[in-house]
């Protein structure tokens, strides 16, 4: 754990550092290619007092008003959506919606501010910045036209968020992939499948997304008796067994509502199929099957009750195979 802080922290450190680097390489060329080289010898001294003052509180404004959202943005989230609706909504499906639209919202709010204090700082080296932002435009406009899948993405996550399809955490698939979500953001989504394999997906490529962990999840669990079992019993073993599993303490904070025997799912070739439902905490849902599937074979063991296998009869002839030898 402390490994991947560390990891995080040196990440992150070192996009600030590239950040700035930028920064400085834009006012060097400011001043290098748009400056008069006669310019410091004679306004040096008023440019520093005026321009050279504000420039400093621009970055300096920059760097704590970032710092101060990255505060303040997930604990606004926290009593924002901690009101109406929120409050009836379990405390883990709650961090993870504020987690992930703390990261977008600090994200987009550091972009918001290093491209505004880079034209401010322009503008006080006499940089009109007038036809830059022009620029921008006639250039975001043909880069809309090449960058329509672009477009389609950004727009696809930002539905994902607001509607709240899903949160880094989840457990969901995306058409034919299925994993964890890691991380989400206005362009793609990113999850890892149970061999550990990490899957870049567009959001705009997502189409039917199924999440099985929204606010809660279900025990769904077939168990086979064979065909010579008395249903009635086998039935009270297994609602047994999930009720004193229900019962203690390591699995009573996973379990909201107790699993029990639906119904007698399926007449199947080698034995009677029997459905468990149950509600639980989200992700917690393959734990618990786990579980009781461990503990159904063992008090089944221990009332003589037969889990069936494949298997077949044959017979030659008209005799029937049950028939009694004469």
């Amino acid at each position: 754990m402390e490994k991947n802080i560390f990891q995080h922290k040196v990440k992150s450190y070192t996009i600030w550092t590239l950040i700035l680097l930028v920064i400085v390489a834009a006012i060097y060329f400011a001043v290098t290619e748009l400056v008069p080289d006669d310019w410091f010898a004679t306004h040096g001294a008023d440019w520093l007092k005026g321009h050279g003052l504000r420039i400093f509180f621009i970055i300096a404004f920059s760097i704590v008003l970032y710092y101060a959202l990255r505060k303040a943005i997930p604990r606004a989230m926290h009593l924002t959506m901690g009101k109406g609706k929120w409050t009836k909504k379990i405390k883990e499906e709650h961090e993870k919606r504020v987690k992930t639209l703390s990261k977008v919202f600090v994200v987009t709010s550091g972009i918001l501010i290093l491209v505004t204090a880079l034209f401010m700082v322009l503008s006080e080296f006499g940089v009109n910045i007038g036809p830059l932002i022009a620029g921008f435009g006639i250039v975001g406009v043909a880069v809309g036209f090449g960058a329509q899948y672009l477009i389609r993405d950004l727009i696809a996550g930002l539905f994902i968020i607001m509607e709240n399809q899903y949160n880094v955490g989840d457990v969901v698939r995306i058409g034919s992939i299925s994993g964890i979500v890691e991380e989400i953001n206005l362009r793609r989504t990113v999850l890892r499948d149970l061999d550990g394999v990490v899957h870049f997906i567009p959001n705009g490529e997502s189409g039917v997304i199924s999440n099985f962990t929204k606010e809660w999840s279900r025990v769904n669990l077939n168990v086979s008796v064979s065909y010579g079992t008395n249903l009635d019993h086998a039935i009270a073993v297994i609602n047994r067994v999930c009720k004193e599993m229900a019962e203690e303490p390591h699995w009573k904070s996973s379990i909201i509502k107790t699993p029990q025997v639906l119904r007698v799912d399926n007449l199947g070739d080698s034995g009677i199929d029997i459905k468990i439902l149950g509600d639980t905490k989200p992700i917690m849902q393959w734990d618990v099957m786990g579980e009781i599937r461990k503990r159904i074979k063992k008090a089944f063991d221990e009332e003589g009750i037969e889990i069936p296998w494949p298997h077949m009869k044959v017979y030659f002839g008209d005799t029937k195979p049950d028939a009694p030898k004469q």
